[in-house]
Formats: C-alpha cells, sequence, structure tokens
C-alpha cells in the first residue's frame, strides 16, 4: 500500500478548508445582505443572487419527510458519507492529481451543506442562472465544489478504466 506523502495530505486539506471556506463566507453574506425571497439581477434575469433556506436535499428533496426519517436520511447518513469519503481520501491520495483535487472539492462543499444542515437547520442556497436552454435551481458554492469534484472524480476512475494494462511474463 503507498502511503500519500505529506505535501499531498497538506494540499488536499487545504483544497477542503479552501473550499468549506468559500462556501461558508458566502452563505454567511447572502444571510445578512439578501432578505429571503429578495431576487437580486446581476445580469438581467439570467443570473440572479436570492436568498432561500432549503431544509431538504437537492432542489429541496426531502423537506416534507417526518423529522425522524428528516434526521437520518439528510443528517446521519450524509455525515457518514463524508467521514466515509474522507479517510477513503486520506488513504488514497496517491492515486493521482484528479483524485487528490476531485475528493478535496467534492468533501470541501459536502461539508459545508451538512455542516449547515446540523447547525443551522436549513441549507442557505442563492446563485440562479437561466440561459434560455440552461437553466438551474438555486444554488450556493458548495454545490459548485460537489459538482466539479465529482466530475474531476469521474474524470479520473474513467482514465484509470481506459489505462492501458501492463502485460507481464
Amino acid at each position: 500500500m503507498l502511503i500519500p506523502s505529506k505535501f499531498n495530505i497538506l494540499v488536499f486539506l487545504a483544497l477542503v478548508i479552501l473550499n468549506l471556506g468559500c462556501d461558508q463566507i458566502s452563505k454567511s453574506k447572502i444571510r445578512k445582505t439578501v432578505n429571503q425571497g429578495e431576487v437580486i439581477e446581476i445580469i438581467g434575469s439570467h443570473f440572479i443572487v436570492t436568498n432561500a433556506e432549503n431544509t431538504g436535499a437537492f432542489l429541496g428533496l426531502g423537506s416534507e419527510l417526518p423529522k425522524f426519517l428528516h434526521i437520518i436520511l439528510l443528517k446521519i447518513v450524509p455525515t457518514a458519507a463524508i467521514l466515509f469519503m474522507f479517510m477513503m481520501a486520506v488513504t488514497q491520495l496517491h492515486s493521482g492529481i484528479l483524485f487528490m483535487l476531485g475528493m478535496g472539492f467534492a468533501l470541501g462543499g459536502g461539508i459545508g451543506n451538512i455542516y449547515d444542515r446540523i447547525i443551522l437547520g436549513s441549507v442557505t442556497d442563492f446563485l440562479f442562472i437561466d440561459l434560455g436552454i440552461f437553466k438551474t435551481g438555486i444554488f450556493n458554492l458548495a454545490d459548485v465544489s460537489v459538482m466539479i469534484g465529482l466530475i474531476m472524480l469521474l474524470i479520473h476512475f474513467i482514465n484509470i478504466k481506459h489505462k492501458p494494462k501492463l502485460i507481464e511474463n
């Protein structure tokens, strides 16, 4: 088993902290300066900033669950998944730059959203994009981090799968 270098671990942790910090600072700023439901047009109606408190998961899914299911499915399971991913990441950081970056982004964003859900009771979503054929739900920087991280991890695993194997004699 290869052990990741101290440099890899430091870069990974810095990336997690950077993503988490940007997420938490942006949400805090929105909570302090934008009233819930207020819409601020940045580029017409194509890019807006708002303040939507989301008590569910992606696009509000699960916000109407009974309390015990809400706790299990939206707090305990995601926390366990983040802990598992963190342990996997720390032991596999020698796997390559895309793996390290992907895990750093995904975990930084995931920690940001689960922190809000557990500590604040909801996740602050505030960005919305409408480009006609492309339209998002309301999201935050943690969501962006998670998506970037998952794309990097997908590319990493596709590259591994398609890497030619050496023939041993």
